[in-house]
């Protein structure tokens, strides 16, 4: 496999997703898999697209065409269709940091939308929240500007997935949470704060596990497009976000 590119178990996977392969309605696309190597290239060197090789072709045709897959929901679609064969024994959230270049910043807000990129200390960020399964697979993804609370998206991502057990650090001890959680019979796997009257046993075979979304997060962002954001958009650099996973969890 070259360098940035697909082997041919990640691409059979994949391939039959995609708008424009052979047989769809519409045009037939000969170059689907460039295309995705050129973005997987773009996010990976974390090059401005004007700085795509040009084996790639126009680096203006490989965003439009981005902007279209992300627009239709292509991604997603392959994102969620893969995330679906999931081991349930257990599953984990945590969220991660990730510094927003200052390019990425003056996106217009049309309708009033959210570009998930807020400002701290440490300047312009944004935070990827993440769900992953017993096998250390992604199968929930969200962006939220980066001072937002990590518990602010538990709630929704948690309909999404249906483990026997549930685990997070202390960040996400709420009562919600935890009502919800045994609500739907499924074991809280969540240290109690410290000013818990009552701390709830735990556990601590399934918490030590903790380690593998920090994995997770760690091959991300080996991913410099991914590891600095310079989209502008909050539905392009989560669609990005959402390849990535899929790459990793097909590896």
């Amino acid at each position: 496999m070259r360098r940035y590119g697909l082997s041919e178990s990640q691409w059979e996977r994949i391939k039959d997703f995609l708008p424009g392969r052979e047989g769809h309605v519409g045009g037939t696309a000969a170059d689907n898999r460039l295309f995705v190597e050129a973005v997987l290239y773009r996010y990976c060197a974390g090059i401005p697209w004007r700085d795509l090789p040009v084996r790639f072709g126009d680096w203006k045709n490989v965003h439009r065409r981005l902007r279209r897959w992300c627009e239709s929901g292509v991604i997603e679609r392959i994102f969620r269709h893969l995330a679906a064969d999931r081991d349930n024994e257990y599953m984990m959230i945590d969220s991660t940091i990730v510094r927003a270049h200052q390019h990425s910043a003056g996106a217009r807000k049309k309708g009033g939308v959210d570009q998930a990129i807020g400002r701290s200390r440490g300047g312009l960020t944004t935070k990827i929240h993440a769900i992953i399964d017993a096998a250390g697979k992604a199968v929930a993804l969200a962006l939220t500007p980066g001072q937002r609370a990590d518990i602010t998206e538990a709630d929704t991502l948690l309909d999404e997935i249906d483990p026997e057990a549930f685990i997070a650090d202390k960040a996400y001890d709420a009562d919600p949470l935890i009502e919800k959680l045994e609500e739907r019979q499924i074991t809280p796997v969540i240290p109690s704060r410290r000013n818990r009257r009552h701390p709830r046993k735990i556990r601590f075979s399934f918490y030590k596990k903790r380690n593998e979304i920090e994995r997770l997060f760690a091959r991300l962002k080996q991913f410099r497009g991914i590891a600095t954001r310079y989209d502008k958009l909050k539905s392009t650099f989560l669609a990005a976000v959402q390849l990535v996973s899929t790459i990793i969890k097909i590896n």
